[in-house]
């Protein structure tokens, strides 16, 4: 899984593209979460388009890894990078949220059959991801395939996530990988003041995992992570991907207010239209600066 630095410039360029169509969704929708989708851009796109096995024209293909997306509320980058990877049409994005569309506001496989899980509880994703690897453990799969969850750092407030953790490390799950989006927000604020997580890698290593740390921006980076993750045989593995909420857009860096914002009033909507002329700023700066 090399990353030469063409490919990086393919990812860069991928992910901006995203991050503008998360952007044009949610002011459309004029309703949906910003920061999380934004910052979490970059490690949906190096999975989608560099590691994971998957195939967007047999979405059902009984080879795949599986990706089970356990915050569902920043499914606009989920949608999007599906989307851009070819699973469905660019222009029905737009829909988001819409009454009959297929893009809920939170993940449902009753409209979308080829994701692998409904989310919106949080807490729930990781124990469906156990589920899923014990599964294979069962059927002799587990060492042809990865389970892949995506976590935020918040739902390690609910109980439900400390069950899966103990769980897949008590069977040592060498076949799940969870990536947890380490952004320090939630709705109410910063995560160490609202409930503190810290030390968070040492917990899970509390509960057998091995542990990486890496940012969730840096593909190289983040890259080798699920290299070295794959390379464990003992144990699940978790990466802790540090990113900047509302990655792209200043005025949206770091500020959890952004976690879920009404884009529907005049001064969202024009906070919204500042962000993607940045976005489309960005993005034309991108292949210059690897010249």
């Amino acid at each position: 899984m090399i990353l030469t630095d063409q490919k990086i410039l393919e990812l860069e360029e991928k992910a901006n593209k995203i991050r503008q169509s998360v952007i044009e969704m949610l002011l459309t929708a004029g309703s949906g979460h910003t920061a999380g989708p934004l910052g979490m851009a970059d490690v949906f796109t190096l999975f989608y388009f560099h590691i994971l096995r998957h195939d967007p024209k047999d979405p059902f293909w009984p080879e795949r890894d599986r990706l089970v997306l356990s915050n569902g509320h920043i499914c606009p980058a989920f949608y999007a990078t599906m989307a851009h990877a070819g699973y469905f049409p660019i222009g029905e994005l737009k829909t988001l949220r819409k009454f009959g569309t297929r893009l809920q506001g939170h993940p449902h496989r009753e409209y979308m059959s080829w994701l692998e899980n409904s989310s919106g509880p949080l807490g729930a994703g990781l124990s469906q991801a156990v589920g899923m690897a014990l599964a294979d453990r069962m059927d002799n799969k587990d060492k042809d395939r990865f389970i892949y969850c995506f976590m935020s750092d918040g739902e390690h407030d609910e109980g439900n996530t400390w069950e899966g953790i103990m769980l897949a490390g008590k069977n040592k799950l060498r076949n799940l990988i969870a990536v947890v989006d380490r952004n320090n927000i939630q709705i109410d604020g910063f995560t160490e003041n609202v409930m503190p997580l810290e030390p968070l890698a040492d917990k899970w290593r509390a509960f057998n995992w091995h542990v990486i740390e890496v940012s969730g921006h840096d593909f190289q980076a983040l890259n080798q992570a699920v290299e070295e993750a794959q390379a464990i045989y003992e144990k699940p593995t978790v990466i802790i991907a540090h990113t900047i909420p509302g990655k792209g857009v200043k005025e949206f860096e770091k500020d959890y207010r952004w976690h879920g914002y009404d884009p529907n009033s005049d001064k969202s909507k024009e906070d919204y239209a500042m962000a993607l002329q940045e976005l489309r700023t960005l993005g034309g700066k991108i292949r210059s600066e690897h010249q």
